[in-house]
């Protein structure tokens, strides 16, 4: 039986993933807070306020060490509560005080990378690397495969993933493309794989680069890890709900 054994989100895209026990998902809709926000950078093509490619923002793949952030997001004061090894914790307001954040991450950033220059929303959507509004699915098998042919174990963090599926075959997730996915009481059109950035490479421990994920995945004839689902009919996931391919 298949079953959710991790779930995440991450409220500003690529500054930090956040460990949920459930989560509510709503029709056409990202999981609730993920990328919910996102950093603009100075050499950015848009001025925020909507959904842009990730060219226009501060990310993994640029900078590695943002990949060790660790988020705490309070509902209740819509405060940010932001950890990182080599700094000191902060919790601020994303929507009013983006200064004060930039300070506090510039010293992760490369000093020949495009400076990050503040926070944007996309007004309600999730600023995922798809255009369409989209819940990451990844298969705890296949990154249990990949970590064997790498000979180390890879933690699930470096996929940046919402929903880890367990007693799935390695690289099974790859033939859900098209079909439904019911999971909890949700449902999900896998629309599509999801092609993997250098960001997969930096350790999320410690955003040191220790890892050739992507040269693995090409070694295996492509560049996927892991889909994309859209929410097709409302419902909650929870850790152990079972998933069932229609």
């Amino acid at each position: 039986m298949i079953t959710v054994s991790k779930i995440y989100r991450h409220p500003i895209k690529a500054h930090g993933v956040e460990v949920l026990s459930s989560t509510p998902l709503e029709i056409g809709k990202c999981l609730p807070m993920d990328r919910h926000w996102a950093v603009l950078h100075e050499a950015a093509k848009t001025t925020g306020g909507a959904w842009a490619s990730c060219a226009n923002f501060s990310r993994g793949a640029k900078a590695p060490h943002l990949m060790a952030i660790k988020a705490k997001y309070d509902e209740g004061t819509g405060l940010l509560t932001l950890r990182h090894p080599d700094l000191s914790e902060i919790t601020f307001d994303p929507n009013t005080q983006s200064a004060e954040f930039i300070n506090w991450v510039t010293p992760l950033m490369p000093s020949d990378r495009a400076a990050s220059t503040g926070i944007t929303h996309a007004n309600g959507r999730g600023i995922t690397d798809s255009e369409f509004a989209s819940v990451a699915i990844t298969n705890t098998a296949s990154n249990a495969a990949l970590s064997e042919l790498l000979g180390r174990e890879l933690s699930p963090l470096r996929w940046r993933s919402n929903i880890w599926l367990d007693n799935l075959p390695a690289w099974e997730e790859a033939s859900m493309v098209g079909k439904t996915l019911r999971i909890g009481s949700a449902e999900l059109e896998i629309r599509e794989q999801i092609t993997r950035c250098r960001a997969t490479t930096a350790n999320p421990e410690t955003g040191v680069i220790d890892a050739d994920t992507l040269g693995a995945l090409k070694s295996l004839g492509h560049q996927q890890f892991g889909v994309y689902g859209v929410v097709t009919k409302a419902g909650t996931v929870a850790i152990t709900d079972r998933a069932e391919i229609l």
